[in-house]
């Protein structure tokens, strides 16, 4: 064989991502689907069969108001973070490449923090003691330090945290590669430039946007630690309920529905995103 020639792939390779698509989720997938209907037995045990009385628990206003919990949080903070990132990411793209570098590192420095660190830091920094209260009434913006944790704006600012870099690193290649004469033809025509940035840039960054968003949501809504850290009891997401029903509650059968349906409603959303922005990518 000559030394131009590349060597055939063999023909096993191609059935490495599959098998390690069936090793990491389709068989625990398919576990916590035959738990999920197993028969709930008193001391924290289950028996093997076909017991649909854990979905049935899944049909009363009580769940139905934790997975509009869930889902709110994570969509108004996958709202949030793409909001923020998306102009953050343009001035990036806009600097010295060492300048980018720079940032880049520190976003990244920001991803190898854990969600325990982050959870107790925002803790810390919104509450009355030591925490931005004093600051604002030192400055005579209040009267009196105030805490601003448990509640659902600590609760947000966490997880923008969180998710802030991610959605700042699926933006990043695409607005760095983004041509700048667009918005220069834009606005030789008369365009201002906000009416430039919203008609021409977004419009090119729709799907990198979309996938912003996808990113970010997926990510939050099996938030665990933060929503017990810095939201009050009303704000748990049902990845806290479901660890609650496994471990305080003993019931594994339940927990497991609840999974099911969480990592289901995760999925059919993520499928919808990306129908609509292909609907609207052939439009």
């Amino acid at each position: 064989m000559s030394a131009g020639r590349a060597a055939a792939t063999p023909g096993w390779f191609g059935a490495l991502p599959a098998l390690w698509l069936a090793v990491l989720f389709l068989i625990p997938f398919a576990i916590m689907l035959s738990v999920s209907v197993a028969h709930r037995v008193p001391g924290g045990f289950f028996e093997t069969g076909f017991d649909l009385a854990s979905y049935q628990r899944l049909l009363t206003p009580f769940f139905g108001r934790i997975l509009l919990t869930s889902v709110g949080i994570a969509a108004g903070a996958a709202v949030i973070c793409v909001a923020l990132a998306f102009p953050f990411t343009v001035l990036l793209a806009g600097l010295r490449r060492r300048a980018q570098t720079l940032v880049l590192v520190t976003l990244l420095a920001v991803l190898s923090l854990s969600e325990v660190i982050i959870g107790f830091a925002f803790s810390t920094l919104l509450s009355r003691t030591a925490g931005v209260g004093n600051l604002l009434a030192w400055a005579g913006l209040i009267e009196t330090s105030q805490a601003y944790t448990p509640g659902l704006f600590a609760l947000m600012a966490g997880l923008c945290y969180l998710g802030f870099p991610y959605a700042v690193l699926v933006l990043y290649p695409a607005v760095s590669r983004l041509d700048p004469e667009l918005t220069e033809a834009a606005r030789s025509m008369g365009a201002p430039p906000l009416r430039a940035f919203l008609t021409v840039t977004m419009p090119v960054l729709r799907a990198p946007i979309l996938g912003a968003l996808i990113l970010v949501f997926v990510f939050t809504l099996g938030a665990y630690l933060l929503p017990q850290i810095l939201g009050r009891p009303r704000h748990w997401t049902l990845s806290v309920h479901i660890t609650d029903q496994a471990i305080f509650q003993s019931n594994l059968p339940f927990a497991a529905a609840m999974a099911v349906v969480l990592l289901l409603v995760a999925l059919a959303l993520v499928g919808l995103s990306l129908l609509l922005g292909r609907g609207r990518g052939a439009t």
